[in-house]
């Protein structure tokens, strides 16, 4: 029988930053569930293969949204990632942090620790650019961020 401190449900990137962070602390035991497969896909591993992932039966979950007043009761097609990686495994290599404007209109709604001026320091926190720490980006942190002109081994 397995114990742990902290079991993460999904093993993408927020999960697995939230694992090694807890895991920091040699007395706290964590367990991270992950439902799809590890993230060994060669698919996985080059830019293009988003196109094969966007619809892989076994590493995506294949969601779709509810019917969309705006897109006349159609439904949109949401891949998720169901992989160790998560959705950033089947992205194509593309990190995303979004817009400044979505978090400002959240914390409009759910209080200013939402905007993204509240929101910028941990982003830089989370983030190893490649150009070293800046005020948009950071260095240092788990997640490695790549320049499509740089080798990201």
């Amino acid at each position: 029988m397995l114990e742990a401190d902290y079991v993460i449900v999904g093993a993408g990137t927020a999960g697995c930053v939230l694992a090694n962070r807890l895991s920091a602390d040699p007395a706290c035991q964590v367990l991270v569930i992950e439902a799809g497969p590890e993230d060994n896909s060669p698919w996985i591993r080059i830019p293009a293969g988003v196109a094969k992932l966007f619809m892989h039966p076994r590493l995506t979950w294949a969601y779709e949204t509810e019917p969309e007043a705006q897109l006349g009761g159609r439904t949109l097609y949401w891949p998720r990632g169901k992989v160790v990686g998560g959705t950033s495994s089947i992205n194509g290599m593309t990190y995303v942090r979004g817009q400044a404007e979505d978090y400002d209109a959240w914390a409009e709604l759910a209080g200013a620790q939402w905007s993204f001026a509240a929101l910028l320091p941990y982003f830089r926190r989370l983030e190893d650019h490649p150009l070293g720490p800046s005020r948009w980006h950071g260095s240092g942190g788990p997640v490695r961020v790549a320049r499509e002109t740089d080798d990201a081994d």
